[in-house]
Formats: C-alpha cells, structure tokens, sequence
C-alpha cells in the first residue's frame, strides 16, 4: 500500500499543484486508512469494497473526529481510488456513491461598516508605515483577497491603471481582481514613495515591504490588523478573514451577483460562496424580529407625548 501511497502523493504535488500543508494532510490520512483497512483484513487497496470506506469513516466518528475532519479524510481516500483507477491499478471506486459527512455550517462573523471605516482611519498617513499599512487594509477590504495573496502580491501584479490586480490563490491557480478606486488612490500613494522609503538602497519585487527590505508576512499582518482594530475601538475578535468574510456580505447584502462574488473570492464551489446569502437572511430576519409589529421581540411602539394644555 505504502508503494501506491508515495506515487499518489508525488502525483498530487506534482501534477495538482496543493499547497505541502494540504499534501502532508492527505499523507497522514491516508496512513491511518491503511492502518484501519489492515485491521479488517484488507491488504490490496484494489480490492477495497464500499463497506471498508464506510466502516473507516465510522471508525474516525468513534474516535470523536469531527464531520469536517471525517468529510478531510473522505476527500483524501477518494482521490486516492480514483487515482489508482486512472492509472489502471483498480477497476472500481469504492467510494463512489459515498456521501460527503456534512456538519452545520456556522455563518461567518464580519465588521459592520461603520467598523470597517473606524479600522480603515485607524493608520496615521503621515508616517511611511502608516502609508503602506493604509495600502494594505484598504485593497485587502476592497478586494477579499486572503492575507496569503495579500502578502504574495508582486509589483507586477497589480495594474493600477486598469483598476485590477492578478492573485495566486490555492493551488496556485491565478485570478483577476477588480480594485476599487479609494483603494488604488491609496496603493499609488504608498508606492509614490514610502515603499522606497522603507527600502532603501535595497530592491524588491514584493509589493508590501517591512522596514528590514523583506516581504510582509501573514504573521506580521495578523499582529498589524490587530493593533489597528483596538486602536478603532473594536473589542470583538478580529482576523484578516474577518475583513474578506466583510468584503462578500457587504457585496451580497447590496444585490451583488453571486457568481461574481464566487470569482473575486475564487471559491471553487459556488456552495461555499452562498454562505454569504445565508448571513444576509440571517440580518434581514433580526431587522425584522426587531421592528415588526407582529414580532413578538419588537420593541413596544413608544407613546405618543401629550401636548401642555391638552
């Protein structure tokens, strides 16, 4: 098993283009499947059958793995079989009529907008720094970029004239992004010459740069929006995806085309952007709790005030 095992992972490196943490994930899940099938009985992965993967998956649940883990390990086993079909070393996929374990999807938290403008003033311009920081908080609520592309993104990689920019994205698949104005204002501010302030001498083609030269990190990122977040005043947690979480709701909840969202977001699967549809019900329907008559959490209408003398 192991002799399948090492080609499907060079396979998948090679030839899929995922990202190493996703390969060593479908690495150690896979083992444990070998493990699970050796205890059943089983030792030629092209004789697996239906109820082998099922009882795997059942095996994973009484170990307390949650259904996103098991619905992980599924996705693993099943490209693994579908892989040995390709390649002739099987003849049928036992997973094939096999559904994908589903867990209630919690809808993800966002800023308002008036937190997103607190968080977006909270740089001071007058200071290099504080120009580039501006930069980045802007075109990463502007765009719904992940921080990993925000800090991978090259000079050569956005076109300020043209109002867009070209992100990396998982499994290094490339995508345009529109740029909003505000944002390229602030982009063209920063590189008109605090970015070679903070350079110096030295030479980059990372379009946000630390002081030291260096490209920008998620971690440096993540420590930045949080000092920035509590400077605005916001108290709830924060993340850079909370920031992309608040691109697409404020997106859906202004009649933005779904599809659209789904390409700017570069979501694989146009369930996972739908999410979003799902928050905005869930706004819509606190409104009204809150301000229908008929809602028994409506709060009672207020008195009319009596005129003096009347």
């Amino acid at each position: 098993m192991e002799g399948f095992l090492d080609t499907f992972i060079a396979f998948i490196r090679a030839e899929r283009g995922l990202s190493g943490k996703t390969v060593d994930a479908y690495a150690a899940d896979l083992t444990v499947y070998f493990e699970d099938l050796r205890a059943r009985g089983v030792l030629d992965v092209a004789r697996v059958k239906q109820e082998d993967v099922t009882a795997h998956l059942m095996q994973l649940g009484a170990r307390g793995l949650s259904k996103r883990s098991q619905a992980r390990h599924l996705a693993a086993v099943r490209g693994f079989h579908r892989f040995l079909i390709a390649e002739k070393h099987a003849e049928k996929d036992p997973t094939e009529d096999l559904d994908t374990p589903r867990s209630a999807r919690k809808l993800p938290s966002f800023l308002t907008l008036e937190e997103v403008e607190q968080l977006l003033a909270a740089p001071d311009e007058r200071h290099p720094t504080g120009m580039r920081d501006k930069a980045m908080l802007e075109l990463l609520y502007a765009t719904g970029l992940r921080v990993s592309e925000l800090c991978s993104l090259g000079i050569n990689d956005v076109q300020l004239g043209a109002g867009y920019l070209v992100a990396k994205g998982k499994g290094s698949k490339e995508r345009v992004v529109p740029v909003g104005s505000v944002a390229v204002e602030k982009v063209q501010a920063y590189l008109g010459g605090p970015r070679q302030h903070l350079l110096g001498k030295r030479q980059s083609r990372s379009l946000f740069i630390t002081p030291r030269g260096g490209a920008f990190t998620r971690q440096g990122f993540w420590k930045l929006l949080k000092r920035y977040a509590l400077k605005a005043g916001i108290r709830k947690p924060i993340s850079p995806h909370k920031l992309r979480h608040s691109f697409a709701t404020h997106l859906v909840e202004r009649g933005a085309d779904l599809r659209a969202v789904q390409a700017m977001l570069g979501h694989a699967d146009l369930a996972t952007t739908q999410i979003y549809t799902h928050v905005n019900s869930a706004r819509l329907r606190a409104v009204y709790d809150e301000h229908h008559p008929r809602s028994e959490t409506a709060a009672p209408p207020r008195p009319k005030r009596r005129k003096p003398g009347a």
